[in-house]
């Protein structure tokens, strides 16, 4: 039998991450926040009343074992002067089955049969009007995910406008699992919102599988400035309450100056320096090594060098 992993996310990191996990022996579930309300995501929620369903895209998208052309079908995005600029397939898909089926749960499963998709795929919760709060520096109360993501102050806490009804199978799948990820991205708009639902904290608690926390390559601005690795894990050990992350995962990889000069300047953004003294000091293990490659001029996570150090930390008993 497989040993079972949960991992939480959203956005592009988790999908790149499940791209190389699910070539190794191991049973995923994908648990993804349903928060967004930004471009595609953000026009179909206001339209339909319903949860976001990008990232769920993408991550149909990576888990898919269909041939490439269907899947690069599901991420095309229109471009158009009707008012269909702007939206990506898969998302129309998704939001067809929603209609037809009446919960995105079972259009995610209709989907992921269609589409060969051989792991499960959840959302956090099928609340429709779901909506992420922030609370940044200044003592500002903003409202929604898209405008966290585009403030320019410093975020101080997330939080949701209502307390969301988790799906009762992550929860499942929560007090099943042999271990628990926290896949790199967005700390505030992708990981936390799973971790801030007070269901997924008791599971967390309960639960007797290690937290691991694949840590981000660059800092994210406005949210992580400045951050290492050991910022990182003491955010996430904050909103997690009960449990401490119990590994983390970051790179080593020295980045090209030129690549990192232009992080820096367009993007604001630096690479998170492993800071092994504070790491020691918090009681969490740490896996290091050369992870980081470049695609098309953009700095990406070696997703089966990750997931190899993912199974053999799995495997190691």
């Amino acid at each position: 039998m497989y040993k079972k992993v949960v991992v939480f996310g959203g956005g592009t990191g988790i999908s790149y991450l499940l791209r190389g996990l699910k070539d190794f022996p191991v049973d995923i579930t994908a648990v993804i926040t349903v928060s967004d309300n930004g471009t595609s995501t953000g026009k179909l929620r206001k339209e339909f009343n319903i949860p976001a369903v990008g990232d769920i895209r993408k991550v149909i998208t990576a888990l898919s074992e269909i041939d490439e052309p269907i899947k690069e079908m599901m991420e095309y995005r229109f471009h158009t002067s009707s008012d269909l600029d702007g939206h990506a397939m898969g998302n129309l898909i998704l939001t067809s089955m929603l209609d037809i089926t009446g919960s995105l749960k079972e259009a995610i499963a209709s989907l992921s049969k269609l589409f060969d998709v051989k792991h499960t795929v959840l959302p956090i919760s099928e609340d429709s009007s779901l909506t992420l709060m922030g609370l940044d520096k200044a003592g500002n109360v903003i409202e929604g995910e898209e405008q966290i993501t585009k403030s320019d102050q410093r975020i101080e806490k997330i939080y949701y406008k209502e307390e969301p009804k988790v799906l009762p199978e992550v929860i499942t799948a929560i007090a099943e699992a042999d271990l628990i990820i926290f896949s790199m991205g967005s700390l505030y708009t992708s990981i936390l919102p799973n971790v801030i639902c007070n269901e997924v904290k008791r599971a967390l608690k309960d639960t007797k599988a290690p937290i691991m926390y694949l840590c981000n390559a660059v800092t994210q601005p406005g949210e992580t400035d400045n951050f290492t690795v050991s910022d990182h894990v003491k955010l996430l050990n904050k909103y997690l309450d009960f449990r401490k992350i119990d590994v983390v995962i970051a790179s080593n990889t020295k980045i090209d100056k030129k690549i990192a000069e232009k992080y820096a300047t367009a993007e604001q953004k630096d690479p998170v320096k492993i800071d092994y003294a504070a790491l020691e000091n918090l009681g969490v293990e740490l896996i290091e090594d050369d992870l980081i490659t470049i695609e098309a001029n953009t700095l990406r996570h070696n997703s089966l060098k990750l997931s190899a150090l993912i199974f053999n930390y799995l495997m190691r008993d």
